[in-house]
């Protein structure tokens, strides 16, 4: 099934991520973790591509399992960044190969020390996805940014980028992680003035430890507001009130989403079945209403 027929229903549909083993050794914990995710009647479970291709090898087989052996929708995530224009294409072949209907195209990260770009990658997402359209009848996922792309001074700039993308052969956006809902708010309103339509996924990122709320600011930039802030520092001390805490953080923010018409959410799973568990059973009698 392909997600954007999923998202056209007027229902709530609640969707997870989880991403490949570092090494062939840890494969069955992940497995394991995403058949416990399944159980909680997601949406469809996406799973993340390796930087530097050190872990995409796995990316189609656990799409392929959520797929075929668990019976939930899978959304297969495609970097191109880090690989040659024929490795991804080959990428391509193997996903049709697996009847995996759903790609999320992302530039991803650029490898450390790598040239970049070179004649040999394609440069911007926008490329990949033109390619993507060129091999399949796929459903084909973006990134975007609600405060802004950290290699793009103004967000009006990042939106003309983000239009380009869309109308390259978007069917549907999946935003970073934010933690002020009236971020989300007020991005919806600018790319809708922008002339997008699409439906925009929010990423909702259970925050549970200190070490990881420092390593994703690192990473995207994302600004904690002070409510949030507050609870690191009342509970980040402890590993199992500050993980209580971040559950119903995130659990207010989707709240808050499904009270203001936001009818589709992805939630940054992190690989733990348990937080996921903890999220939807908070909003058992909610998804129902």
């Amino acid at each position: 099934m392909k997600i954007i027929d999923r998202l056209k229903e007027d229902k709530i549909h609640i969707s997870f991520e989880v991403f490949p083993p570092k090494t062939d050794a840890g494969f069955e914990k992940v497995i394991a973790a995403t058949d416990a995710m399944a159980k909680l009647n997601p949406a469809f479970i996406s799973v993340t591509y390796g930087a530097g291709g050190g872990t995409s090898k796995n990316t189609a087989k656990i799409a392929s399992h959520i797929k075929d052996d668990l019976g939930v929708v899978s959304l297969a995530h495609l970097t191109c960044a880090s690989s040659t224009i024929e490795e991804v294409r080959d990428v391509i072949e193997n996903l049709k190969e697996n009847g995996i209907e759903n790609i999320l195209a992302l530039r991803g990260d650029i490898p450390e020390g790598m040239p970049f770009p070179n004649g040999n990658r394609f440069r911007y997402a926008y490329e990949l996805i033109e390619e993507i359209r060129k091999h399949g009848d796929f459903c084909i996922g973006a990134a975007c940014y609600p405060e802004g792309h950290v290699e793009n001074e103004h967000k009006a700039e990042d939106i003309r980028y983000l239009k380009q993308k869309v109308d390259s052969g978007v069917d549907f956006l999946t935003t970073q992680m934010f933690f002020d809902n009236d971020i989300h708010y007020n991005f919806l309103y600018r790319i809708r003035e922008a002339g997008i339509n699409v439906p925009v996924l929010p990423g909702i990122m259970p925050m549970t430890s200190e070490k990881q709320m420092k390593r994703s600011q690192e990473l995207s930039g994302t600004v904690f507001p002070r409510r949030f802030l507050a609870l690191l520092d009342r509970f980040g001390s402890s590993a199992a009130a500050m993980e209580q805490a971040g559950i119903a953080y995130a659990t207010d923010q989707i709240i808050d989403l499904l009270s203001n018409g936001v009818n589709n959410i992805h939630i940054y799973t992190m690989n733990k079945p348990h937080v996921a568990a903890a999220i939807m059973n908070n909003l058992s009698e909610i998804i129902k209403a």
